[in-house]
């Protein structure tokens, strides 16, 4: 057997000192197409009406297949170490979320 053909690619990342800091978000919008989908990452806040994207990632359907496939596997990891997650804001269990007024305004 060629160890060559054994062997998996392995790929440098560079993460730079901004990219590290990351940015916080607090609300997820997933849309989709035939082709992709696309999750804008948002912060927003108490009392303030008006909320900005922060970040946008847009992913084949395969590669957005394996991510949550990542995160349900991290969420088991996570659980299993600190407990079970509250998804709820009075630990009832029940999600709550803030109403939206969504219009993007972004420009081609």
């Amino acid at each position: 057997m060629n160890n060559d053909k054994n062997k998996q690619q392995q790929i440098t990342i560079d993460l730079s000192e901004e990219m590290a800091e990351g940015t916080y978000a607090n609300l997820a919008i997933i849309a989709h197409s035939h082709a992709e989908f696309v999750i804008d990452f948002v912060r927003t806040m108490p009392n303030i009406p008006k909320a900005k994207v922060k970040s946008r990632i847009i992913l084949t359907p395969s590669h957005a297949k394996r991510l949550l496939a990542a995160l349900n596997d991290n969420i088991k990891k996570y659980e299993s170490q600190y407990g079970k997650i509250d998804m709820g804001q009075s630990g009832g269990g029940t999600m709550q979320f803030p109403p939206l007024n969504f219009t993007p305004t972004a420009k081609a």
